[in-house]
């Protein structure tokens, strides 16, 4: 990595390459830091996908009995689907912008 572009996880590089960059890490407060934000965004992550089996059984009841998609389900199915994708991308270093409520705004479902 140049300098111009640091690590994703802001994780000390030792530029003196002493070779003990794991103990520089090891005492940095933003790792730690990280570490808790992306607990927490997992969890999150596993109750949305709790909430996302609920709006599609009922959404699916909801087609049997009437006969017709419910579009404020659809919307927020849609909404929840960002809101996974955003703490997937945060836990998997694709991103530094924490989603919601560590950071980000709830995304919302343009109608379509």
């Amino acid at each position: 990595m140049s300098d111009t572009n640091p690590p994703a996880d802001h994780a000390f590089v030792d530029e003196k390459s002493t070779g003990r960059p794991m103990q520089q890490n090891l005492k940095s407060r933003s790792t730690w830091k990280r570490l808790l934000f992306m607990a927490i965004s997992y969890a999150l992550v596993s109750l949305a996908s709790l909430v996302g089996t609920f709006i599609i059984v009922f959404g699916f009841l909801w087609l049997l009995f009437t006969g017709e998609v419910n579009r404020e389900l659809k919307q927020v199915g849609k909404s929840l689907g960002a809101y996974i994708y955003e703490n997937v991308m945060f836990l998997t270093f694709n991103t530094e912008e924490m989603p919601f409520p560590l950071g980000k705004p709830w995304p919302s479902a343009e109608s379509d």
